[in-house]
């Protein structure tokens, strides 16, 4: 499912994406919120791209890669995967250059959109540390609501918070599902 909006592209990943994914993941900027989870092996990336591309071919719908309409840029990724059978994971990560210009947003409400269509059932879902101010900024723009507030459990920063933003109230299963 190709979508181009104003100054996007968005497609569904592909194996030739990994260089330019590689690089966007070994950017310690790009993992503020996060530091642990700067990729520092291609192969960390090619096995989560080889997830995004089965996401696609098994829910019709993943994440996209988010590319500029102008000159076909990489500008970062988003979109809407299940997770554990149970939940819509909506996810957005976009290089430094990109952020502050509203891509997330924008993505975030077509994948939301299409998550809604395919498959409404399950709850939507985005799950982010809370001193990611602009992550949550962009959950509750999407029309998603706090609805769990903790301790990151395994996060190797003892006073790291886990903050979880759903569309619906979550089941008690739905809700250990996120957390995992």
């Amino acid at each position: 499912m190709e979508l181009s909006t104003q100054p996007l592209q968005l497609r569904p990943p592909v194996a030739a994406d990994l260089p330019e994914l590689f690089t966007l993941h070994a950017d310690p900027t790009v993992w503020q919120h996060l530091p642990t989870s700067v990729h520092t092996a291609p192969v960390q990336k090619a096995a989560k791209l080889e997830a995004w591309i089965a996401d696609w071919e098994r829910d019709g719908l993943g994440t996209w890669i988010v590319r500029s309409a102008a000159d076909g840029a990489l500008l970062g990724h988003a979109g809407c995967t299940v997770r554990q059978g149970c939940f819509w994971n909506l996810g957005y990560r976009f290089s430094p250059a990109a952020q502050g210009r509203g891509y997330a947003t924008e993505v975030s409400l077509l994948a939301v959109e299409a998550a809604r269509k395919r498959r409404p059932e399950l709850p939507i879902v985005a799950y982010l540390l809370e001193h990611n101010v602009a992550s949550a900024r962009v959950a509750e723009k999407v029309g998603l609501r706090l609805r769990h507030r903790a301790p990151d459990a395994g996060n190797s920063d003892p006073a790291a918070v886990r903050l979880v933003y759903a569309d619906r109230e979550l089941s008690d299963p739905e809700l250990t599902a996120t957390l995992r």
